[in-house]
């Protein structure tokens, strides 16, 4: 009778605002170009591994961007194991051409870091629908 009393009280915990609250709060953040796709993901244990995890990494195209110097920034959030992402221009993308094939982003942001960016003076914040802050307007 232990047993089904402890998946109960497992379920409560994870039903639970506090549980959800604490799972968002460990996230990652980056910045990337438009134009640029993520490539490979590292993750603590070396390069994701799928299979080993039954998943793929969870990266997720924010509907934020920065605009620097007629450059469109997107912030993308990816889950705390993820330590080291590759990132490259898509074959399709409209860019200038660079003798840049792949950059390898190690430090990712933390929400504060990420704050501490959108608040800089230089930045313009856009939203994905168009929509500027008023601040940045």
């Amino acid at each position: 009778m232990a047993l089904p009393r402890k998946l109960a009280q497992f379920r409560d915990m994870v039903n639970s605002k506090f549980f959800v609250y604490c799972l968002e709060t460990f996230v990652k953040y980056f910045f990337l170009t438009e134009g640029w796709t993520v490539g490979r993901v590292w993750g603590v244990e070396g390069l994701w591994n799928e299979l080993a995890w039954r998943r793929a990494p969870q990266i997720e195209r924010m509907n934020l961007c920065l605009l620097e110097s007629s450059e469109k920034l997107w912030l993308y959030r990816v889950e705390d194991p993820v330590i080291m992402v590759e990132v490259k221009p898509l074959p399709d993308a409209n860019l200038p051409p660079s003798t840049i094939g792949q950059v390898f982003i190690r430090r990712l942001m933390s929400g504060d870091q990420v704050l501490a960016r959108l608040c800089d003076s230089q930045t313009i914040c856009q939203m994905a629908d168009g929509m500027r802050s008023p601040k940045f307007s």
